[in-house]
């Protein structure tokens, strides 16, 4: 098979986009309103599957462990799905964020694939280009593909062919810790007075001096370097600090190493010395600073979504109220918000059979009357879909369903991007540990990122 000749001959780069991309569920989301989001029309002409067909779905956490156990609520997703398939035999294998890249790696390479998976687009697009994927675009009616923003077809599809099911998804922006404001009278300083809770570099900066004298013992903000997990927070932070994209619009090259952000990057090395950021921070991973974040030791936490906040409730060491806010931005910009996205993808492993059998178990996830609004609280995120909005009660998901409207282009669908990554986080390090300015610092990146884009370009025409 063609895909696996492909899979056998190159180890896959697969790193997990961060451990924050995928959790949360029914004990840390907030009760759904009443109102129904609707349903979907089925898939046009799947196949039908033939009896006895046995699949594996490989699934990371994406769904809030019931009970605290890893799976569960996944089994019962099972045992709905066989009461309208019974036909069709699941088997189902949790992965940890940990050694689950690696175990998928290896899966792919050795012809062991599962037949499909939960997952989002940096591995998803990674395994397209590689043709080891089973196009969707069978499963996807016109009232979908209208029903979801081209920022999220984007991540799932390569070209013309959708390769992803898209099913939750959410904005990528700040946390704060609320209490903290509160407690030191300063709750004014925070734009919760706008709709869109927009505000300045400036405003921001004042906010954090507040913290830092009125609230010693708390560190303002956090940031963190010593690797890629979670990179989406310091690649978004430093975008909207500098006001610029992250790619050119056409993927061609970096745009993010210009002199405005480069000085961005200066300004973090310079609050690091001020102390209105987290010292270490070339040290520090986002897990780290996520942690200190949930001790109520830190005020602002640079890598947050409603998913985070949903996932972190019962993780916090004392209670606080943690808000959502967009990075701040300068020139007047409107932010610029990353989308998170999760969603489904099929593995042709040469049985039709079994691909069509899969498709029933995706469609079934994403679509089923009563299972898709379930599986998607579950997952703590807000709706792919557009219309599918309110299934939370609560403020900070209605401000997250607004702040899609910043939604811009995702930067992990480059070519390459596996590769590209891997050169952000040590260019952060360097400029953190003062071997070069922050403009310095974006060059390089952008030099070492655009011949792995060409690259992989080239490779793609093979």
């Amino acid at each position: 098979m063609k895909a696996f000749k492909k899979g056998l001959m190159t180890a896959l780069s697969i790193v997990l986009i961060g451990s924050s991309l995928v959790a949360c569920g029914s004990k840390t989301a907030e009760q759904p309103k009443n109102e129904e989001p609707g349903t979907t029309t089925p898939p046009a002409e799947q196949k039908e599957t033939p009896k006895n067909v046995e699949i594996t779905w490989w699934n990371f956490p994406s769904f809030q462990p019931l009970d605290g156990e890893a799976g569960k609520y996944e089994k019962q997703i099972i045992e709905a799905f066989n009461k309208k398939h019974p036909e069709i035999k699941v088997n189902l294998e949790m992965l940890t964020f940990e050694a689950g890249p690696e175990k998928l790696n290896v899966a792919i390479a050795s012809n062991t694939a599962p037949d499909v998976i939960y997952d989002a687009p940096g591995r998803i697009l990674d395994w397209a280009k590689k043709d080891l994927l089973a196009p969707l675009d069978d499963m996807v009616t016109d009232e979908v593909r209208n029903d979801i923003s081209p920022a999220l077809w984007k991540q799932s599809m390569v070209g013309d062919t959708t390769y992803m099911y898209p099913i939750n998804t959410a904005p990528f922006m700040m946390g704060v810790n609320k209490t903290i404001f509160e407690k030191i009278d300063a709750l004014d300083l925070l734009p919760l007075d706008r709709p869109d809770r927009t505000w300045t570099l400036e405003e921001y900066e004042t906010a954090l001096k507040a913290v830092k004298e009125k609230a010693p013992d708390i560190i303002p903000s956090g940031f963190f370097a010593k690797s890629q997990a979670g990179d989406q927070g310091t690649r978004a932070y430093l975008a909207n600090l500098g006001n610029s994209r992250f790619f050119t619009e056409d993927y061609a090259q970096v745009a993010i190493n210009t002199d405005k952000t480069g000085a961005a990057l200066d300004w973090i090395v310079k609050g690091v010395k001020d102390k209105l950021i987290i010292s270490g921070s070339e040290s520090l991973t986002a897990a780290d600073v996520n942690d200190m974040f949930l001790q109520g030791k830190l005020a602002f936490s640079i890598n947050y979504s409603p998913v985070l906040r949903a996932q972190n409730n019962p993780l916090k060491k004392e209670p606080f109220e943690d808000i959502l806010l967009p990075f701040p931005t300068i020139d007047g910009a409107k932010p610029q918000l990353e989308p998170y996205l999760g969603g489904m993808a099929v593995f042709n492993n040469g049985n039709e059979d079994k691909i069509a059998a899969s498709k029933k178990l995706v469609d079934f996830i994403a679509n089923d009357e009563e299972w898709g609004k379930k599986n998607l609280i579950q997952t703590g995120g807000l709706s792919a879909r557009n219309s599918i909005t309110g299934l939370y009660d609560d403020p900070e998901y209605a401000y997250a369903e607004k702040a899609r409207e910043f939604y811009t282009d995702p930067p992990t669908i480059v070519d390459g991007w596996a590769e590209v990554r891997t050169f952000w986080f040590p260019e952060l390090q360097r400029a953190l540990l003062g071997v070069a300015s922050g403009k310095e610092a974006l060059d390089t990146f952008a030099k070492n990122a655009n011949e792995a884009i060409t690259k992989a370009k080239a490779d793609a025409g093979k």
